[in-house]
Parts: C-alpha cells; sequence; structure tokens
C-alpha cells in the first residue's frame, strides 16, 4: 500500500494505491487534488509563497479525504498526542521538522490526536524537479508523517511520474499497432515497450527523454527557455483571456472553424528544422505579442482575431512538438511514444499526435494518459514510488530534501 503526496507546483495533491506483486495490479483506493488554479488567476501565473501557504492549509484535509475514501481513516482508541502538546517529545520532533509550516504542524497535530496510524508500507513524496517553496511543504510533511508512523519514504522525480502513469492499466489510453497489451502488467509486455521517447510538455517542462527500461533514462532535447505550457499562459495573458492559458486557449480554438490548418495570421515554429531535440517557445509568444501590438483596438477586440491568434499558436507549438519527438522516435528506432504533463492534456495535440505517430512509424505504440491524470495529481507519483519502493530505494525520513532542479538522468 503506497501514500503519495504531491506539492511540485500549485496542486495539492494525495493518493493511496494498493498493489499486488503478480503483474503488478493497481487498485486505485483515492486520488484527491486539491487545485489552487482560483487562487492564481487574479495573478495571471503561480506565486510560489502564496502556492506555499495554500499546500499548509490543503495538506491535511486532502489526507483525511484521501485515507477516508481508500477505508483507512480509523478514529485512535489511545490519546497519541496529550493536551500538553509542548512536553510530548514526538511533538517536539514534530516542531523540529515543520517549523517553516506553523499553520500546517497545528491541524497535523489535531489530526494524529484522532487518527489512528493507517495501514501503510510506504510513503512516496515529489522531492523535484517544481517550486522550491512548494515541494519542501510536501517533503516536510512526508517527514513529519515517516516519523510519527513509522514508515519509510520514497523520494519521486515529479518527471519520472509523468511518464509511468502510463503503466496504470485501464487508466491510460493505448494506441498500439502492432500488439495489444493487456490489463494486467508484466515484465514481458513491458520490455516489448522499449525503447520508448517520452515527451513530457507541461508549464515547467518540455523534454524529450530516451528510456530504455525503469529508472535508465536520457534527456534527448529539452526547452532553452519557456516551456510549451508556460507560452500557453503567456499568450493568453497578452491576449487578455486569464489564467490558467493552456485550457483557454484551447477552448477558444473549438470555437473556431479552421480550414486545413491555414490562417491568415502566421507565426514563427521555433527551432522546427533544427538537427537536435530542443525547443524554445518564447520567441512565439513574443511574435504573439508584437502581432498583438500592432493591430489596432478595433482589431484586438474583435473575436474573430483572437480565436485566430490562438489557433494559430496552439497549431505552432504542435507542429514544433510532434517534429521534434516524431524525429526523436525514428532516431533512436522506438517502439512507443509516450506522453505525459499537462500539455498532452490538450485534444488537439493528442488526435495530431495519434495521426501522426500511425502514419509516419511503422508499428509504433503511442501511450497518452487520461486528461484528468496529465496535469499534476498524486496517483502518478503513487505508481512511480511503487516501482521504486519495489526496487529497494527508500529512504530515512531524515535524508529527504527537496531539489527544485532535479534532473532525471
Amino acid at each position: 500500500m503506497i501514500l503519495a503526496i504531491e506539492t511540485s507546483c500549485d496542486d495539492t495533491g494525495i493518493a493511496v494505491i494498493k498493489a499486488s506483486s503478480k503483474g503488478p495490479i493497481f487498485n486505485v483506493l483515492s486520488n484527491i487534488v486539491s487545485s489552487q488554479a482560483e487562487v492564481h488567476k487574479k495573478w495571471g501565473g503561480v506565486y510560489p509563497m502564496l502556492a506555499k501557504r495554500e499546500h499548509q492549509r490543503n495538506l491535511v484535509p486532502v489526507l483525511t479525504q484521501a485515507l477516508e475514501q481508500a477505508k483507512l481513516l480509523k478514529i485512535s482508541k489511545s490519546k497519541f498526542l496529550i493536551s500538553k502538546q509542548i512536553q510530548n517529545p514526538k511533538s517536539k520532533m514534530l516542531e523540529s521538522i515543520l517549523e517553516r509550516e506553523p499553520e500546517l504542524l497545528k491541524k497535523l497535530l489535531l489530526f494524529l490526536k484522532k487518527y489512528q496510524k493507517p495501514d501503510i508500507d510506504a510513503i512516496a513524496i515529489t522531492t523535484g524537479p517544481g517550486l522550491e517553496p512548494c515541494l519542501w511543504v510536501g517533503v516536510n510533511f512526508a517527514k513529519a508523517l515517516s516519523y510519527t508512523w513509522n514508515i519509510p519514504v520514497v523520494a519521486v522525480n515529479h518527471v519520472e511520474a509523468h511518464i509511468l502513469i502510463n503503466f496504470l492499466p485501464k487508466i491510460n489510453e493505448i494506441f498500439n499497432y502492432q500488439f495489444l497489451i493487456s490489463n494486467q502488467f508484466s515484465n514481458s509486455n513491458f520490455q516489448k515497450l522499449m525503447p520508448a521517447v517520452c515527451l513530457v510538455v507541461s508549464g515547467g517542462h518540455t523534454q524529450v527523454i530516451l528510456m530504455e527500461n525503469f529508472g535508465k533514462y536520457k534527456i534527448l532535447g529539452e526547452t532553452r527557455d519557456d516551456a510549451a505550457g508556460e507560452c500557453f499562459d503567456k499568450v493568453a495573458k497578452i491576449l487578455g483571456l486569464g489564467y490558467p492559458g493552456g485550457p483557454i486557449v484551447a477552448a477558444k480554438v473549438a470555437q473556431f472553424s479552421i480550414s486545413n490548418f491555414q490562417f491568415p495570421i502566421k507565426l514563427p515554429r521555433p527551432m522546427i528544422n533544427t538537427k537536435d531535440y530542443d525547443f524554445s517557445f518564447s520567441g512565439l509568444k513574443t511574435a504573439v505579442l508584437y502581432n498583438y501590438k500592432s493591430q489596432p483596438e478595433k482589431i484586438r477586440r474583435n473575436k474573430k482575431y483572437i480565436l485566430e491568434i490562438c489557433a494559430e499558436t496552439q497549431q505552432a507549438i504542435i507542429d514544433v512538438l510532434l517534429k521534434k519527438t516524431i524525429k526523436a522516435a525514428k532516431d533512436y528506432k522506438a517502439k512507443t511514444i509516450i506522453l505525459g504533463g499537462g500539455v498532452a492534456a490538450n485534444d488537439e495535440l493528442r488526435k495530431q499526435f495519434i495521426k501522426n505517430c500511425k502514419l509516419r512509424i511503422e508499428n509504433c505504440n503511442l501511450l497518452i494518459p487520461n486528461k484528468d491524470l496529465c496535469t499534476d495529481n498524486a496517483l502518478m507519483v503513487a505508481v512511480a514510488g511503487y516501482f521504486r519502493f519495489k526496487q529497494g530505494k527508500t529512504e530515512n525520513w531524515r535524508d529527504i530534501e527537496a531539489e527544485a532542479n532535479l534532473r532525471l538522468e
């Protein structure tokens, strides 16, 4: 049984899974996500210290909900924490662990006093990459639970979690032209998928990664400036559409009648023809800004103009992501392309990847998570945590650290 915690950005997530060693067969007991999108909307982006504060407020309620849904929440029969908490040795240690999260400490002490230790084998926690203040709230919370419950901790890389959620049967969409993977995961059908080229694309990450096995990765290319999701957010802000930008731009495009993907507005496809696998989306954002500023006020407020520039922006991003990913898959003779990250929830991107992988790469498998599992969630952390736990990669709570720039390699 794995309890997982995700706080790398602005979503507070906790999930519980049960996995049998045969297969493994995963049973998702709970997957709770508390979004901060409304909190950050008026700022047009995520403010790390504000997100940290919200994580402090949300973690204990989300933990309570996740354990209750998993049927693991039981009222304590013993007074683990007495009313004079300040004199309790365990309380003193918890105060030390959560000294920078006083609101979280207060809520956790009340939780621990009320509920029993759940039947959990390990706590999986995202340690990076991400926003450092946000990561530390989750890490310290995991430390506090690990210390109190005497349960080992598994450190999970956020990017790896976006990849491994694809190996949760019945959850992902499998577009498979060579053979059909059974609902039960096994090493034999996993090996038929390797090597794989993974595209992890979100607000904070745009990377092409070669996966040869669990835990064996090589970053082939990544963005040199803005991530694709960040570009969506900035374009939406320029156009005055709000936050988060990706879903808003996609919704605008859905209103627009597209004919052969030809638009009066033409935007650049940065680095699309370079021989490497790197990306750059800062120039695309700047091109949108210049185009927008060059228009008279009447055009800027014209609905058709906004829809056109949204459609062209989205297609420019998809064109670059597609070409670089397919190039990498061909160069490395990949048997599978794996998508992950919030931008992978974009309907048009999914549709074009399905079409192009089938037409342009012979016998290629394409794995895409369900849309609600593309964005940050703790279920992906639980799956990644399970595989690391089975490999014996657990740590003492004292040794867990947050690392904002953690690399997958």
